[in-house]
């Protein structure tokens, strides 16, 4: 019987886990974000929604909403989960998607109206998160972890 923490593989650095484990939290985030704006925050989305088109068009575009959602965090979770596992294409999707959420929220390219300041912050949680994931994949120690494609000699 083995007893302790030994595991089969290598172990990860500490900077791959610390990226792990900030996704982990932006897509949490991304969650609370939208709960909040759907269903807390004045004028709740269910409430335009209502007023714009009914409350069963309102419901209706929810659930696509929340599917569309789920779809798009899944596949963040799988690329992330392919960048925790060593895979230097999914280091490069999230480096990507971790800028573009940054410009998008530093840019003003967003387009949210103006909120209450609480609003502002937790509304940005998500997309500040998702760019500081991308700091410790590129740290010297993490480096390691991926591993750079072979070269082709002519």
């Amino acid at each position: 019987m083995r007893t302790g923490t030994g595991s089969a593989g290598p172990e990860r650095p500490k900077q791959t886990e610390a990226a792990w484990a900030l996704t982990l939290a932006a897509v949490a985030a991304e969650v609370l974000v939208w709960v909040l704006g759907v269903f807390v925050v004045a004028p709740t989305g269910l409430d335009e929604l209502t007023e714009f088109a009914g409350r069963s068009a309102a419901v209706t575009q929810l659930v696509r909403s929340a599917g569309v959602l789920a779809v798009l965090l899944g596949a963040w979770l799988f690329v992330a989960a392919r960048m925790r596992a060593g895979r230097g294409w999914a280091r490069a999707v999230l480096t990507v998607v971790g800028a573009v959420f940054l410009l998008f929220r530093v840019g003003g390219l967003g387009m949210d109206g103006i909120d209450p300041a609480w609003w502002a912050v937790v509304n940005a949680l998500p997309d500040v998160l998702a760019a500081a994931a991308v700091v410790p994949m590129h740290l010297p120690g993490a480096r390691a972890h991926f591993p750079s494609a072979p070269r082709r000699t002519a």
